[in-house]
């Protein structure tokens, strides 16, 4: 009997990439099926930042996704290092974790849309506002895009990557 092949999915955060509703995103689509994920942090204007969050984020990735997490840093567009590691990385699927659209440079830019139209499915965790990091998710579904916007009372846990109004 042969195995299903993996998956390679791209999750692309910075200042959300240890929070509780990516998290179970990144456990969700583990579960899903055979996947390998690869994180990047795009949009990079200091490289020791990126390379703390790589820190904290990683190890808690890794055990959502029952596996190794990759990290990956980007420059500074996001939209062409996602651009890059899709051309380089062989992925066929990306999540990408924003800031609540008040706060979120990311979707001032449009980047969910912009990145939706390299053609591979795309998942976006979008809370609702700043500081919501609940799972109590409405799924908007577009084109090979999904939306996943928490609502409700934080969900109790560490606030390790904590999102803040200062921008992705």
């Amino acid at each position: 009997m042969a195995s299903q092949p993996r998956v390679r999915v791209l999750v692309v955060a910075n200042r959300t990439a240890a929070t509780h509703r990516l998290l179970d995103a990144v456990s969700r689509r583990a579960r899903a099926g055979p996947c390998q994920f690869a994180l990047l942090i795009p949009d990079v204007n200091d490289r020791k930042a990126a390379d703390w969050t790589l820190q904290t984020a990683t190890p808690l990735l890794q055990r959502a996704a029952n596996s190794p997490i990759e990290g990956r840093v980007g420059g500074p567009d996001p939209l062409e290092s996602i651009e890059r590691a899709v051309q380089h990385g062989g992925f066929e699927e990306i999540i990408i974790s924003t800031l609540p659209k008040r706060a979120s440079k990311w979707q001032r830019r449009d980047l969910i849309r912009r990145v939706q139209r390299l053609g591979l499915p795309v998942t976006a965790i979008v809370p609702r506002q700043a500081g919501d990091a609940s799972m109590d998710a409405v799924t908007e579904t577009m084109m090979s895009h999904e939306t996943w916007a928490p609502k409700g009372p934080r969900s109790p846990g560490p606030r390790i990557g904590e999102e803040h109004p200062r921008g992705e």
